[in-house]
């Protein structure tokens, strides 16, 4: 049976400490303002996953997709190219029948 927890009345309550890590981890600098009230914040969010870990899902199979995957790319299929004369006529510049460009490093 499922057990309804208010937000005042939460098992897992995370202390200054953990707060202070989470946010050094992300990268964050909270103030004292932030780091209590993102306590608080965190505690209700883990008081949440704490309701659905009572939930009874042993009948229900893994989903790992809430709606099935397609491939969103074509199969390949080989077709002629272009001639090279007809690609190279547009070439600037041009050498031993590939384009010839400034070198970009030296």
């Amino acid at each position: 049976m499922l057990q309804l927890w208010c937000f005042w009345c939460i098992k897992m309550k995370l202390d200054r400490k953990q707060v202070e890590h989470v946010a050094w981890l992300a990268r964050l600098g909270l103030d004292e303002a932030e780091i209590e009230k993102f306590a608080v914040e965190l505690s209700n969010i883990l008081g949440n996953f704490e309701i659905l870990d009572q939930v009874d899902t042993t009948d229900v199979s893994p989903a790992t997709h809430a709606v099935p995957l397609q491939s969103v790319f074509r199969e390949d299929q080989s077709s002629p190219s272009y001639p090279q004369s007809d690609i190279l006529t547009n070439a600037p510049r041009e050498e031993e029948n590939c384009f010839k460009v400034k070198p970009v490093l030296e």
